[in-house]
């Protein structure tokens, strides 16, 4: 016997980003077009090119764990826990009246606990080599902890895991979040991504293989999505939750829907370690494969959310991939968020989701920061939504994300309609 798919809907959204620990705060940011770039000041970048980044500010730990608990998770699993907590809060759930064993938490991240493998490793050399680990240094740092720290923190006893696909990560949470409550394995999944690499692992990597941004002159700047002066993406950190739940559910218990979820697609480049296919070959299949998904046309979209992280052949080759997909369609706004954010790495697709679903309901759409001078190919035939929020009635967005290995995700976010 075939099953007929669940609708699946999003009620709730957490956010800590460079721009505000909360969705409220973080949106009116992201509209007023601010920045959240500064020098960085987790570390001394004295010997780095790079010295500036996305850093979440005024979050403190206390306001979510107590002390002793606090010390036993990296930061990337706090941001995953606080983000968490805001989204359930924002859905309006009693977990007391639902049934805890369909509720079920698929949390994405790229790195991990990188910055406490930094620690135990210097920890390690610094004194001669003596094996004096911390007994939590395994599970502070393995990527797959905030979904069981989270499902632990509710007693939430449905499926249970994580996604690594370096930037496409926490897209790639969401859809398999989607796709479960399509299949019915689960009533609602807390789902999302989150991120804190801004260390000198992260920093000095990312400048050996060319990626970073080093307009140190102008950091707030420094991403330029589209640019011909771009030189590389801003590293950011962050969380972003979405409670993600089936319709019948969110019916029954008198839930606020903010969207629903309609489309999912994935692919790859199978191109380069690093690069992006010249001509957005995954992307292009990606977005062909959620559009397909949410049996829609192009011309139907009226908003994408673009990877755009500001470095050369990845900006170039996602306009391709959109021209290809979506023609002459000159009703179309695009904007880079990334601008304004930074990268958020393995936690961009859960923050871009929520900016796609804030864009709906407040029908606006958000801008592209920073950029000046389109590159020649791209000029006037794009609305690339330069320099400031534009109002609009939004009934389909799209969410592009990519990552390192080629991996390709792209969700398409709708209006709700009854």
């Amino acid at each position: 016997m075939i099953k007929e798919l669940k609708r699946v809907v999003v009620t709730g959204m957490g956010a800590i980003t460079p721009l505000g620990n909360t969705v409220d705060a973080f949106w009116r940011n992201i509209i007023a077009g601010e920045s959240g770039v500064g020098l960085i000041t987790k570390f001394d970048t004295t010997y780095f090119k790079t010295k500036f980044a996305a850093e979440v500010k005024g979050f403190n730990p206390a306001d979510y764990f107590e002390k002793n608990e606090a010390r036993k998770y990296d930061l990337f699993t706090q941001y995953a826990v606080a983000a968490a907590d805001e989204a359930i809060k924002n859905a309006g759930i009693d977990f007391e009246k639902l049934n805890r064993n369909k509720i079920g938490v698929i949390w994405g991240s790229g790195n991990g606990g990188i910055q406490t493998f930094q620690e135990q490793v210097e920890d390690f050399v610094k004194g001669n080599r003596q094996p004096r680990f911390n007994p939590y240094f395994i599970p502070k740092m393995i990527a797959d902890i905030p979904s069981g720290v989270i499902s632990i923190r509710h007693g939430l006893r449905g499926l249970n895991f994580s996604t690594v696909s370096a930037c496409a990560s926490s897209n790639n949470a969401i859809i398999d979040a989607c796709n479960y409550i399509r299949l019915g394995k689960a009533d609602m999944i807390i789902t999302g991504g989150s991120e804190a690499p801004i260390n000198e692992s992260s920093v000095g990597g990312f400048n050996a293989s060319k990626a970073l941004s080093t307009n140190n002159e102008n950091p707030q700047a420094a991403s330029r999505p589209f640019d011909v002066k771009r030189d590389g993406f801003v590293i950011g950190e962050g969380a972003g939750a979405l409670i993600v739940e089936s319709l019948e559910l969110a019916l029954r218990r008198g839930a606020t829907i903010l969207a629903e979820i309609v489309g999912t697609g994935m692919a790859a480049d199978a191109y380069h370690l690093t690069g992006t296919h010249p001509e957005g070959e995954g992307a292009y299949l990606g977005m062909l494969d959620a559009l397909e998904d949410a049996a829609i046309q192009a011309s139907q979209i009226d908003y994408v959310n673009a990877h755009a992280t500001s470095t050369h052949m990845g900006d170039e080759s996602e306009l391709k991939a959109i021209s290809r997909v979506f023609g002459e369609n000159n009703h179309l706004n695009i904007s880079a968020t990334k601008s304004m954010t930074g990268h958020l790495l393995g936690a961009a697709g859960a923050v871009e989701a929520i900016i796609c679903i804030k864009a709906i309901d407040e029908k606006i759409v958000p801008p592209t920061i920073n950029t000046e001078v389109v590159e020649a190919a791209f000029a006037g035939r794009f609305n690339l939504t330069l320099g400031k929020a534009q109002a609009k009635e939004i009934n389909y967005a799209m969410s592009n994300t990519f990552g390192f290995g080629g991996h390709i995700a792209t969700t398409i976010f709708k209006k709700y309609c009854p």
